[in-house]
């Protein structure tokens, strides 16, 4: 799903909210996947000039998962280290973005490299 807009992050809460239907997520568990995932793809919009996001569903022992890959072409992260500290910024955000994202998620990986973007891939594990 591209992310180029402001209609397609609306869009990708709508298409989030739908995959953890599917795989059978809780309301709880639901909202953390989608705002995860709307912090994500509003970084990448805003900070990486657009980017693009896959939805997977993953299987390990027996358990769903969703697993979102959000990429850009930007900039990346000069200090990753400092970007998942709670309250830094390089806008004019609470600075909760990826630390919270991470979180909200069970698996979280960041893979970025100045001047050549940045790939953020997590997955939630639907708890049984």
């Amino acid at each position: 799903m591209p992310l180029t807009t402001e209609e397609d992050l609306l869009a990708v809460r709508h298409a989030v909210r739908a995959a953890t239907l599917a795989v059978g997520f809780g309301i709880v568990d639901q909202t953390r996947v989608v705002t995860a995932t709307s912090e994500l793809a509003r970084n990448a919009y805003i900070h990486g000039g657009g980017g693009v996001l896959t939805i997977e569903f993953p299987h390990r022992h027996g358990v769903k998962g969703v697993r979102l890959t959000i990429s850009d072409d930007g900039p990346g992260i000069a200090d990753l280290d400092s970007a998942l500290i709670d309250g830094f910024t390089t806008g004019a955000g609470l600075g909760h973005g990826l630390g919270g994202a991470r979180r909200l998620m069970d698996d979280f990986e960041v893979h970025t490299q100045p001047g050549a973007g940045t790939t953020v891939i997590t997955t939630r594990w639907a708890h049984r």
